[in-house]
């Protein structure tokens, strides 16, 4: 009955497979606390008839396994359920401690047949982008008029507290199937965490802290394995709601998975960067290393003027603007322009 209860509350009361997943991370005893809340323990002990010292160790396992939220990270003495069904899927796969193909495995059958459709179409339905690319410094370091909320290195330089965790997205695709073609998630970690986020996940052993230096090295490496700077789709820099720096690919992240799984396109949930990709055609060998490495599918390859050789070319509509195929280019052939105007990136 309390795994239906929060199966009801993360929006798919029906799902079997949701069930298997809550199943395996709680017992019936943990699940009816957590359908307790939010509360304090005291509340929540109160309300289900239970040991007060009891309640407290159950949500502090809880809160371990990412399930339940305290609201101070030291007391905790009041604690919520996570948010929905992303914040469930992130806080109990985005973990140093995970290593666990069973778990996984149900994520990713889940995410497949129901998660994924699902929250493609609900952000499509809300018609909101929350997230938005950000174009990788490498591209950008010498272009005139970048803003300070498009430069990634100014955006990391500025937080006060940070840490890093692994990506849930590519521990689902490392533990369940194939791995990521793009990075080794095991190796180097890519999921940097800000503010209250990094608290949660020192304070959670999910992650560790890091320096400014240590998470600009990780942008570094992101940038050269291929993978998109997402942030927030705001112009704050520092502010509660930006506590996360994902660093995507389209192999394994939730953007594209649920693109896809919805049949809608990817740019109704995530937004562009005021770039855009062109090549040089004289600069261009026609190695097509920009194609390999574009998650968007927006380069191509044609013959100019009846020409045997190759050369890129960019889609316009489709390219996003992250820099990927800029940073990997060693012709140097394909560089980025603005093409919209600083007020694109909402306040």
């Amino acid at each position: 009955m309390s795994h239906e209860i929060l199966m009801k509350r993360l929006g798919f009361p029906d799902s079997r497979l949701l069930r298997g997943i809550l199943e395996y991370l709680m017992t019936e005893e943990e699940a009816r606390v957590a359908a307790a809340l939010p509360g304090s323990v005291d509340e929540v002990a109160e309300r289900l008839g239970m040991d007060a010292e009891r309640v407290r160790d159950i949500l502090d396992g809880l809160f371990h396994k990412g399930v339940a939220i305290p609201r101070d990270f030291r007391k905790k003495d009041h604690y919520k359920f996570v948010r929905d069904i992303i914040q469930l899927h992130d806080a109990t796969m985005a973990s140093r401690h995970m290593n666990d193909p069973e778990f996984a495995r149900l994520w990713k059958e889940f995410g497949d047949r129901e998660m994924n459709p699902a929250v493609g179409r609900m952000l499509t339905d809300m018609g909101l982008k929350f997230w938005r690319v950000v174009p990788a410094y490498e591209a950008v370091k010498d272009l005139p008029d970048v803003l300070p909320y498009e430069n990634i290195r100014e955006m990391i330089e500025a937080q006060e507290k940070i840490a890093v965790v692994p990506c849930s997205c590519r521990n689902v695709t490392r533990l369940a199937s194939d791995g990521c073609s793009f990075t080794d998630e095991f190796s180097t970690w890519h999921c940097i965490q800000f503010g209250r986020g990094a608290e949660y996940a020192i304070a959670r052993g999910s992650g560790r802290e890091i320096s400014v230096e240590e998470a600009l090295q990780i942008i570094a490496e992101a940038e050269r394995d291929g993978l998109i700077h997402t942030w927030a789709n705001t112009s704050k820099i520092v502010d509660p709601v930006v506590t996360v720096n994902c660093n995507c690919c389209g192999d394994c992240c939730e953007f594209f998975l649920s693109s896809r799984a919805a049949n809608v396109p990817l740019g109704v949930q995530l937004e562009k960067s005021r770039y855009e990709a062109y090549v040089d055609d004289e600069a261009c060998t026609g190695c097509q290393t920009c194609v390999k490495r574009c998650h968007f599918n927006a380069v191509e390859m044609f013959s100019p003027d009846g020409s045997r050789k190759l050369k890129a070319r960019v889609i316009a509509e489709k390219c996003f603007g992250c820099g990927v195929c800029v940073v990997g280019c060693r012709q140097k052939a394909i560089r980025l322009k603005a093409v919209r105007p600083p007020e694109f990136i909402p306040d």
